[in-house]
């Protein structure tokens, strides 16, 4: 009889634990996933190389232009009024193009960068999911939102694993 009754005590104890579990909501760093991930820092790598080779351009575009704007202040007194007004109005447009060229890189390596990250969330979803049907998880939330929690409670690690299994790149060409 006694057995029976601490079955019944341990069966409602092991039950309420496991309900437990599954109402305390779990944290993810998602930011440390986007750079930390296998993925995600083979992205960062792709998105500075870009940005710096595409800077490194510019800056030697600026240098010409910088190098001819001289020239033509040097030969302001030597050449006519039209001729000094025709190349500056040409140095005026290479600036321009110049500009709109950073531009272009800027706004270019922007949107790869937020199609990494939606590529990235795209993968993780399913894997946030399979983890929180494995673990009775019902609720994943970003650390960020988090004010203050058990470091029990922080995922990360695990999903980040379970990423890098799935995820090895992103193509972002």
């Amino acid at each position: 009889m006694n057995i029976t009754k601490l079955l019944i005590i341990l069966s409602f104890f092991l039950i309420s634990q496991i309900s437990l579990n599954a109402e305390i909501p779990h944290y993810l760093e998602f930011k440390l996933i986007l750079n930390e991930s296998d993925a995600g820092k083979k992205a960062q790598v792709f998105l500075k190389n870009k940005l710096e080779t595409g800077i490194k351009n510019l800056q030697k575009k600026e240098k010409d232009i910088l190098a001819e704007e001289k020239k033509i202040i040097d030969q302001k007194k030597i050449i006519s009024a039209e001729e000094y007004k025709k190349k500056l109005t040409n140095l005026r447009n290479k600036v321009s193009s110049l500009q709109k060229e950073r531009n272009t890189l800027l706004e270019s390596v922007a949107k790869q960068r937020s199609k990494a990250k939606s590529e990235l969330l795209k993968n993780l979803n399913p894997i946030m999911n399979k983890y929180m049907v494995e673990k009775n998880i019902r609720m994943i939330i970003d650390k960020k939102d988090v004010l203050l929690a058990d470091e029990k409670l922080n995922i990360t690690k695990d999903v980040m694993i379970l990423l890098n299994k799935q995820l090895k790149s992103i193509k972002l060409n």
